[in-house]
């Protein structure tokens, strides 16, 4: 992307390694349950099984503790109890809310038009998905917020390759501070590893699964996350709308994602991206270029 800030505007909005290193832990680490009584194999268990806190500890069904091996049903009402005196998981207050949105960080697209739309760039505690045909920049932007923030990378192949690496991910970001997750595309191997219709529920529900993973990975750790999606054509659509296409992945995506975007090509090197949907944006459109 280009019409970048001036550099001196950059380095605000872009997240400073000491000052990451400074905040407050946002999360109970897991091994903190041995301290409550939890037996130091059965934290160990917890973390083969991808959970390293107790805040994502709290995200996890009874049922599926127990399909943890080694881990009884008793084990896991002693281990959810001692997670529940670490952790607070039932009511708080507005103003402590508001205490938790002061967490918020919003990282830098690199173009001040795309800033200004989102309210300042992509932001942590949110999934922002991004949807368009192919050529229409929701890659270009991954690759300048890799830039921006230089984080690790690696190749999904399957679907089930893909969640494997998102519950690897939890280890990696309990030891060190990341602010960002980039998962393009969140739809491709979906497409490719269910046929049909007779395996669209599954797929949906297995696509559920995984963006219920994203979803806590951005609760859990202050992440924001970034997912770019495909489209596909919309026969329903009718003569009269001009472009009859829609985000892939349906409902299940949809009510996932907390801000939808739209990428479309404009003229020439230009890109145009629309917000459609978020809680706290108004529908606008912002103009960059390749």
């Amino acid at each position: 992307m280009i019409d970048f800030k001036s550099e001196e505007q950059a380095q605000l909005q872009l997240v400073e390694r000491d000052d990451l290193e400074d905040e407050e832990d946002c999360f109970e680490s897991i091994e903190k349950l041995i301290s409550q009584g939890i037996n130091a194999g059965d934290v160990k268990k917890l973390q083969d099984a991808g959970i390293y806190t107790c805040n994502g500890l709290m995200m996890h069904t009874k049922k599926s503790l127990t399909g943890i091996k080694g881990l009884s049903e008793a084990k896991v009402e002693k281990i959810c109890e001692a997670a529940e005196k670490l952790v607070n998981y039932g009511y708080i207050t507005g103003s402590e809310v508001l205490l938790r949105r002061k967490s918020v960080i919003r990282i830098t697209t690199g173009s001040q038009a795309l800033d200004e739309l989102l309210g300042g760039g992509i932001e942590t505690l949110s999934i922002t998905e991004a949807f368009g045909e192919f050529r229409s920049g929701k890659t270009q932007l991954a690759h300048t917020l890799c830039v921006s923030t230089q984080i690790i990378y690696a190749r999904a192949y399957t679907y089930e390759h893909q969640f494997q690496l998102l519950l690897g991910l939890a280890a990696k970001m309990s030891e060190e501070p990341f602010r960002l997750l980039i998962v393009d595309s969140v739809i491709a191997l979906f497409r490719v590893d269910f046929t049909g219709r007779g395996e669209l529920a599954d797929r949906q529900q297995k696509l559920a699964q995984m963006l219920s993973r994203i979803t806590k990975i951005a609760e859990e750790f202050n992440v924001a996350v970034y997912m770019t999606n495909q489209v596909i054509a919309d026969p329903g659509g009718g003569v009269f709308i001009s472009d009859p296409k829609k985000p892939a992945g349906g409902h299940v995506l949809a009510h996932s994602s907390t801000i939808r975007l739209m990428f479309r090509k404009g003229k020439g090197e230009q890109r145009v991206c629309k917000v459609i949907d978020a809680p706290n944006l108004p529908e606008a459109e912002a103009i960059s270029s390749l």
